[in-house]
């Protein structure tokens, strides 16, 4: 049996064992969710996970809590919260925002869906209307306080996860709205600047705009209740020690919200906050994802022993005995090629990305603001690879570009791959992700967007991977070496620079690239974004000796992920 299919039974099993197991973890306890779709404002149809909590029904309705993910984030993002909701008796709907996920409508419109949201919540006849609860992370704060807004007596509290009241977004917070409000702001929230007016998040307590929301004087003390919990006036800040995207895998902050809602929710099944299995879910969907790549590399291999596209495996010419001279000839270059593929993502990461940001608003050309970032960015490392190419190793030879055959391994392995996604969804009603590195299906709406992209960033990945070509040249016959020389080519600058940052900012307080936190956070997916395009091109290049069929594949699955995971503002 050839080692592919050694690869694609192992990836399957991990696949399908990680996908089973997180949906035994979700449905813990006899809870049961749902996919759902409903109507928002002017004909939009939204998206929403429904869990539904045993025992809840017409006769026994249970309480309710909207739950909303925040920016470039999806209704799986929150599972943590959901399940844990639900395990108490709560009936809980996740939502997509508009712009988000698989809800249509443009990003940051309707509210961001929050209104539709809660009327819908509250029209299912297993809730309790008398005991609604909003909870939202970040942009989802936005979300649940517009809902909040729209129907200021159709809930009875709210917990804001790294959010806040007031401008641009939300109706300015005052001692009495809104109803029953717990803060979960963390020690280390990298948008302490964005949501409380403070340089450092653990300074929030003194912020005069959180004072004026818990209508005291004096710095907010971290566990005490303000007001009056009957009269629907109180108000608690904790702050986990975790950062801003931690929140969603933090045990600390996720309790918070339980403990807020046993006590201003009537009903339910009382559990001790720090009963909490949702990890299992989150270890779970990791595994599965692991497994997808073993799957996608198992049917590279086989597919190579195809009629048709047999023809293109080649023998790198390290295979051939020419690595010793190769090295000891390119070393110094060598090394400068390694150091300038790992330093200039770094060094053109925020500026690509502000400039998109204040330049070039959306369009119906350019619809999703971060994938034009990620466009921008990969133009400009693209035409710097090309201009400093002489600085670095010289190029193996390369075999003849063969296109055809090409496309259709490519075609072949992103088929397969998105059958998997589309199955996986379906069978299980989960996705692929490991904290907010996640792969989803694409809407209809994304499939539109999609080709736009796509043929840029991928011939962005061509002319990347051909540089990488040198550097695999030069690592030497060893496998090990290969495939970490390909990812510290590729991801470890972006990693090095993540380290430093954020241990500054732990050190400190302070985040060293507060001015655009955004930036910073979606930074972190690049570095197992970038570290699985260095694993599927060193696995292509050692049995291809040839960039073009790794650069379809990931530019095809780079792309795939940035539009099915990211915000659409223009429709």
């Amino acid at each position: 049996m050839r080692k592919g299919w050694w690869l694609v039974i192992a990836g399957l099993l991990l696949l399908c064992g990680g996908a089973w197991r997180a949906a035994q973890v979700q449905t813990a306890g006899g809870v049961t969710v749902r996919d759902v779709r409903f109507a928002g404002a002017d004909g939009v149809v939204l998206r929403a996970l429904l869990y539904v909590p045993k025992g809840a029904t017409a006769v026994t309705p249970a309480p309710g809590i909207l739950a909303v993910h925040g920016y470039i984030n999806s209704a799986e993002t929150q599972s943590g919260f959901a399940i844990e909701f639900a395990r108490r008796g709560y009936v809980v709907l996740a939502l997509d925002q508009t712009g988000h996920g698989y809800s249509g409508g443009a990003a940051f419109s309707q509210g961001f869906g929050g209104p539709a949201g809660l009327r819908y919540l509250k029209s299912l006849p297993m809730v309790d209307r008398a005991n609604i609860g909003l909870e939202g992370h970040s942009m989802g704060g936005w979300t649940v306080l517009a809902a909040a807004a729209s129907d200021p007596a159709g809930y009875r509290a709210m917990v804001l996860e790294g959010s806040a009241t007031g401008a641009p977004f939300a109706k300015a917070g005052t001692p009495a709205w809104p109803r029953n409000l717990a803060l979960v702001f963390s020690r280390y929230d990298e948008f302490a600047k964005v949501m409380w007016g403070v340089d450092r998040a653990a300074d929030a307590p003194g912020s005069g705009k959180l004072q004026a929301l818990f209508g005291t004087a004096d710095a907010v003390v971290p566990g005490r209740v303000y007001g009056d919990l009957a009269a629907g006036t109180a108000r608690r800040l904790t702050m986990p020690a975790v950062t801003h995207p931690g929140d969603h895998i933090s045990v600390e902050a996720i309790g918070d919200s339980l403990d807020w809602f046993a006590q201003t929710l009537q009903g339910g099944t009382p559990l001790p906050a720090s009963d909490q299995i949702w990890w299992g879910k989150e270890v779970a969907t990791g595994v599965a994802l692991v497994g997808f790549v073993l799957v996608l590399l198992g049917v590279i291999d086989v597919a190579l022993g195809l009629p048709g596209l047999a023809s293109l495996r080649a023998v790198p010419a390290f295979r051939q005995g020419e690595a010793p001279r190769w090295r000891r000839v390119e070393a110094p270059r060598w090394r400068r090629g390694v150091a300038i593929s790992a330093l200039l993502p770094v060094l053109t990461l925020f500026p690509a990305y502000i400039a998109i940001t204040l330049l070039l608003p959306p369009s119906r050309l350019l619809p999703q603001v971060v994938t034009t970032q990620l466009l921008l960015w990969s133009l400009v490392n693209a035409l710097l690879a090309l201009l400093l190419a002489r600085f670095g190793p010289a190029l193996p030879a390369l075999p003849r570009a063969r296109w055809g055959a090409s496309l259709a391994l490519a075609g072949l392995v992103l088929g397969v791959g998105y059958g998997l996604v589309l199955a996986v969804q379906g069978l299980f009603v989960v996705d692929l992700r490991f904290w907010v590195v996640a792969l989803k299906a694409l809407s209809p709406g994304q499939w539109q967007v999609l080709p736009v992209y796509l043929v840029p960033l991928t011939l962005c990945f061509w002319v990347m991977l051909r540089g990488l070509s040198g550097v695999l040249a030069g690592t030497g016959r060893g496998m090990l070496g290969q495939y970490g020389a390909a990812m510290v080519a590729l991801a470890g600058g972006i990693l090095l620079f993540l380290v430093v940052d954020y241990a500054i900012l732990f050190a400190t307080g302070r985040l060293p690239t507060g001015f655009d936190p955004l930036t910073t956070v979606i930074a972190i997916q690049f570095v197992p974004l970038l570290a699985l395009v260095a694993v599927i091109a060193t696995f292509c290049w050692r049995r291809m000796a040839n960039p073009l069929p790794a650069a379809l594949i990931c530019g095809g699955l780079v792309t795939w992920y940035a539009v099915a995971g990211t915000a659409t503002q223009v429709v």
